[in-house]
């Protein structure tokens, strides 16, 4: 059984194809639209906000943005001070990136924005509204990037695991840059990634066998 492909009730799916439904099944549209102080149920979001201002006139209404996450768009309604983080795992069912630190110290909730890097952690998603944003769901779904899931396996590259999406994130961002990136400039690369587990040397080899795999496949 290959390393990528897990079990899932009597069916056999890969990562790529786990991916592809957990982003199909992020909603277009919120499924309710309830206050989160009272869970009056709403039926717009003008009357949220205007239930907001006649029953809690001093707390802050939450707000409708949308979200272009994997290439789909995700209108939201969500309180304001939530992080990007929290609104990925509790909004649209993306757990990839993951919660360790909670302070931008170990790249675990790392995901792409606009092509760079970013602790989702450490950025409120209403400001990230206009944005592209990719998480390691995202990722996952690209053939293109199966060389590097694939060694990263070979690799042991991954002990609890948790760490892991953050590092595939940062290693993807790097090769968009460089494909051909020296040893060195991993590590570089992958210098905001923590692994506490100690799996640190590892990732550098499962990045340069995945850059050698994925060089033989445009030739071919």
């Amino acid at each position: 059984m290959p390393m990528e492909t897990t079990r899932v009730g009597t069916s056999l799916k890969t990562a790529s194809e786990q991916a592809a439904a957990t982003i199909a099944a992020m909603p277009a549209y919120p499924k309710s639209i309830r206050c989160p102080i009272c869970q009056r149920q709403c039926l717009t979001y003008a009357e949220l906000a205007d239930h907001y201002a006649a029953e809690h006139p001093d707390s802050v209404a939450p707000v409708a943005v949308t979200l272009n996450v994997n290439g789909k768009a995700c209108a939201l309604i969500f309180e304001p001070h939530l992080t990007l983080k929290h609104v990925l795992q509790f909004h649209l069912g993306l757990t990839g990136a993951k919660e360790m630190c909670d302070r931008g110290a170990c790249g675990s909730c790392t995901v792409i924005m606009d092509g760079k890097p970013t602790l989702s952690c450490n950025i409120l998603a209403a400001e990230c509204e206009g944005k592209v944003i990719q998480t390691v769901e995202g990722i996952a779904v690209i053939p293109k990037w199966k060389p590097l899931i694939d060694a990263y396996c070979k690799w042991d590259a991954m002990q609890c695991g948790y760490c892991t999406p953050g590092f595939l994130v940062a290693a993807k961002v790097l090769l968009d840059r460089n494909p051909h990136p020296t040893e060195q400039e991993i590590n570089e690369a992958l210098s905001g990634n923590i692994c506490i587990c100690g799996t640190q040397p590892r990732h550098s080899q499962a990045i340069l066998e995945a850059v050698l795999v994925m060089a033989e496949g445009s030739d071919g």
